[in-house]
């Protein structure tokens, strides 16, 4: 009989750690430079630089770029609908990290 043990996982998130230029980023989420515009222009990308040339994205920003593409590719959810959902979905995990810290869940 196996018993429910909790472990203890040592994690990283690697994409935290690194950053990508704007062709890189299109590359790793394949993405196209319109589409990950849109992304910047609506605010769920926030890159240092000016444009898309100086853009400097950071790794957190593979996930978020890779789910907006999703949305927009899978659902045919305009960027807008996207924020929006992003969002939402944040607004949940976080709901979600309360209930588990205060033992409700």
């Amino acid at each position: 009989m196996t018993e429910n043990v909790p472990r203890v996982v040592d994690a990283r998130i690697v994409e935290a750690e690194i950053s990508f230029t704007f062709t890189e980023l299109c590359r790793a989420c394949q993405g196209t430079d319109v589409q990950l515009v849109a992304l910047v222009d609506e605010g769920i990308l926030d890159p240092q630089g000016r444009q898309p040339s100086d853009w400097l994205f950071q790794g957190t920003d593979l996930p978020t770029a890779r789910t907006a593409l999703r949305l927009i590719n899978d659902l045919q959810l305009s960027v807008e609908g996207v924020a929006l959902v992003l969002d939402l979905l944040a607004e949940n995990e976080a709901l979600r990290a309360r209930l588990r810290r205060e033992g409700l869940s």
